[in-house]
């Protein structure tokens, strides 16, 4: 979901509900609606080593691209970007866009993962480059400060909270707070504006984004030894109402308790944003119906030559000149061997792993499942107080709330929309969160979304035409604490050519800046091994 944002403030309820239903795969679904996600079979295969043999004499390639995700995705728009057609990017699914995939209905497109990009950093300049490439940027102030597309950020109002039986305006609390509640939380805005603006003794930022421009030196770095949770208690940050805000922020950006939350992720999340842009835009968002399902597709159309779907890389070793590939393509039913300069692993560690002999085991990997549900409505959503926004959360739900994907479109009026509805699995262990993601029906995930919905929106009683669920199992990386300093996270961080790792999973964040930096920094270190002339976007 988005920074800044709520914590949940009681109960649990949606989560409690998944551990009383029942399992069953027979019961009627309440509305109309499908149970999906990524392809299971395909990946349990890959992951049991049961595709065919090769068959055939090798292809030839330049460059090979193992995943379609952001970061895979990124690295064939930079070799495009640097005038480099020869290669081919292989992905598993049936389409590309990893956790930043989208569909759409009659009603609206919507996301089925990430729904917004922030206003980039300064350092990001690779991302602004693509940015200006699909005019989402428009142009530049006096100061260089980039000018966005108006019509791309996201519009008021951006977000309420469910708070005491009324909606307010924004995510947190704003009454009914003790004077310690409100001197913690200004205490500890303030701390994190000093993080914010802190420099290390190399000179970098303490928290970047990307945050391969973070500052290492070991007075910031050292926080990754601890969890977050700990640390703010070391701090005098005890106060329920914050740091139930704070469990939000932890689970909203990366599917974890706080508990289980190295403090410099923790951190992180509030003290790396520090958006750069012209006309006092950045703190904006740029959102669209799909989420960041448009950036896929922009990325997508101009790659389209590239890409092969359906397309599982099974294998990836370097042969002593390049990189000797086998993928299986689904169509045919056939396995097939590539020949590479390079390799690109856009994927996730603990399927990279598998693929590339080579690799450390993914002990130190470990992932948040979630679910997301998108749900028709004959009429938007109402409540007391504060009107609809684009993010809606309820203090009282172990949900993260709904996002509006007609809130960008001004002729929306009263409906009907779609409301895509999060929520990370944060309490169970990610085994057994898997366990609930392939066991439970549709009609289980359905009752769980509609009971949650109609807590903080009785007015929709009736209107709900349709619960799409989409069930994430490996969503994001987990940024555990030692994470950063993990020796597996840090060899496939260093590996060079001919074989190349690209993932937000070797940030430990699992983020679109992080993910998009990772692609490009793969893609360069490619070009620079075939000797091609370009100009370095990182």
């Amino acid at each position: 979901m988005r920074a800044d944002r709520r914590g949940v403030l009681a109960g649990g309820s949606a989560l409690a509900a998944t551990a009383l239903l029942p399992a069953g795969c027979a019961d009627r679904p309440l509305v109309p609606g499908t149970l999906s996600g990524p392809d299971m079979t395909r990946g349990h295969r890959l992951r049991d080593g049961t595709y065919p043999a090769p068959s055939g004499p090798p292809a030839r390639i330049g460059i090979a691209i193992a995943g379609g995700g952001v970061a895979g995705l990124s690295a064939g728009w930079t070799l495009l970007d640097a005038g480099f057609t020869d290669f081919v990017l292989y992905e598993l699914e049936d389409e590309t866009g990893g956790n930043a995939r989208s569909d759409r209905n009659a009603v609206s497109a919507y996301p089925l993962g990430a729904h917004y990009l922030p206003v980039p950093n300064r350092e990001a300049k690779a991302l602004r480059h693509m940015l200006e490439q699909f005019g989402i940027i428009t142009g530049a102030d006096t100061a260089g400060a980039p000018r966005f597309d108006p019509l791309q950020l996201c519009a008021d109002l951006e977000e309420r909270l469910f708070w005491r039986g009324k909606w307010q305006e924004g995510l947190y609390p704003q009454s009914g707070l003790s004077a310690e509640e409100q001197s913690q939380r200004d205490r500890f805005y303030a701390r994190m504006a000093e993080f914010r603006a802190a420099r290390g003794a190399d000179g970098r930022p303490a928290f970047a984004s990307p945050s391969a421009y973070s500052s290492q030196d070991p007075h910031f770095t050292a926080l990754d030894q601890q969890n977050f949770s700990d640390w703010l208690t070391q701090q005098g940050f005890t106060a329920p109402a914050l740091r139930a805000h704070l469990r939000y922020c932890c689970r909203d950006d990366y599917g974890t308790e706080p508990e289980q939350v190295s403090a410099w992720a923790g951190l992180h999340y509030f003290a790396a944003r520090r958006g750069w842009a012209a006309d006092e835009q950045g703190d904006a968002e740029l959102t669209w119906p799909e989420g960041n399902g448009r950036l896929i597709a922009l990325m997508r159309a101009r790659l389209k030559d590239h890409i092969r779907t359906a397309s599982p890389v099974l294998r990836a070793a370097p042969d002593g000149v390049g990189v000797l590939i086998d993928r299986f393509d689904s169509h045919r039913g056939q396995t097939r061997q590539t020949s590479a300069d390079c390799a690109i692993l856009a994927m996730p560690y603990f399927v990279a792993h598998r693929v590339a002999p080579a690799l450390s085991p993914a002990r130190g990997f470990s992932y948040a499942p979630w679910v997301v549900a998108n749900v028709t409505v004959s009429r938007l959503p109402r409540g007391p107080g504060a009107p609809l926004a684009w993010d809606n959360v309820s203090a009282g739900s172990d949900s993260l709330g709904y996002v509006v994907a007609t809130h960008q479109n001004s002729s929306a009026g009263d409906g009907p929309s779609v409301l895509t509805w999060y929520m990370p699995l944060s309490r169970l262990s990610p085994k057994t969160a898997r366990e609930a993601l392939r066991s439970r029906s549709l009609s289980a995930w359905q009752q769980i979304v509609r009971d949650d919905l109609l807590q903080i929106n009785p007015d929709l009683d009736g209107a709900i035409d349709r619960i799409d669920v989409w069930r994430w199992g490996h969503a994001m990386i987990r940024p555990t604490p030692g994470f950063l300093s993990d020796p597996a996270r840090m060899a496939a961080s260093a590996l060079s050519p001919p074989l190349l790792l690209a993932h937000s999973d070797l940030s430990g964040l699992s983020l679109f800046e992080e993910a998009h930096y990772r692609g490009v920094a793969a893609a360069e270190a490619a070009l620079r091994a075939r000797g091609h002339t370009f100009t370095s976007r990182i």
